[in-house]
């Protein structure tokens, strides 16, 4: 199983084209090890906000395929910045709707989160709820080592799309790592 090709999914939760977290979750497929290719899911803006009565019409294409697109993938990164105190709404609304489908895309997956932050506790409050969410959706979440970038702003390089230091590169390179054995022991049985 160590050598078994992976696939996975990043999601993305952010709209804004100069987010630090986009930056982030772009840079992912040139540090991931060798043997693991990371896709970008489509946008969390192409969701209708959850309700209820157009789910009773039938779940909306986007749902159904950004669902898919889940089910098929070894694993998914979740990349988001923190707002107040918790994940954005555009995220939240994701989960809801991919929490209703039928065989939740979630249940048994393999997750990472991710964020980055300019302030000095990176995301570490959306990670902490992100997690609560998780644990419903019977996903399988990496403990450690988690990626908070504190001060992302001096970090990265929007106007570029790149992670510009040097360290930070190095750890995220270590937790796709890691996340890739994290999930193939999860493939494994174990």
């Amino acid at each position: 199983m160590a050598d078994q090709p992976l696939s996975f999914v990043t999601m993305l939760g952010s709209l804004r084209k100069g987010s630090l977290n986009r930056v982030v979750a772009k840079a992912l497929p040139a540090l991931a090890p060798q043997g693991v290719k990371i896709t970008a899911l489509s946008s969390l803006g192409d969701l209708p906000l959850y309700n209820a009565d157009i789910q009773a019409e039938g779940f909306p294409p986007p749902v159904r395929q950004m669902g898919d697109a889940i089910k098929q993938a070894d694993g998914v990164i979740i990349v988001t910045p923190e707002y107040n105190y918790s994940v954005p709404g555009v995220l939240k609304n994701a989960i809801d709707w991919l929490s209703r489908l039928p065989d939740t895309p979630f249940a048994g997956k393999p997750v990472d989160i991710m964020s980055a932050s300019p302030s000095i506790l990176g995301g570490a409050r959306a990670h902490y709820h992100l997690r609560q969410s998780m644990v419903f959706l019977d996903a399988l979440v990496m403990n450690k080592p988690e990626i908070i970038i504190t001060f992302a702003a001096q970090k990265l390089d929007v106007e570029n799309g790149k992670i510009s230091d040097d360290a930070t590169r190095e750890i995220v390179t270590k937790n796709l790592e890691a996340f890739a054995a994290f999930a193939r022991r999860q493939g494994s049985g174990g």
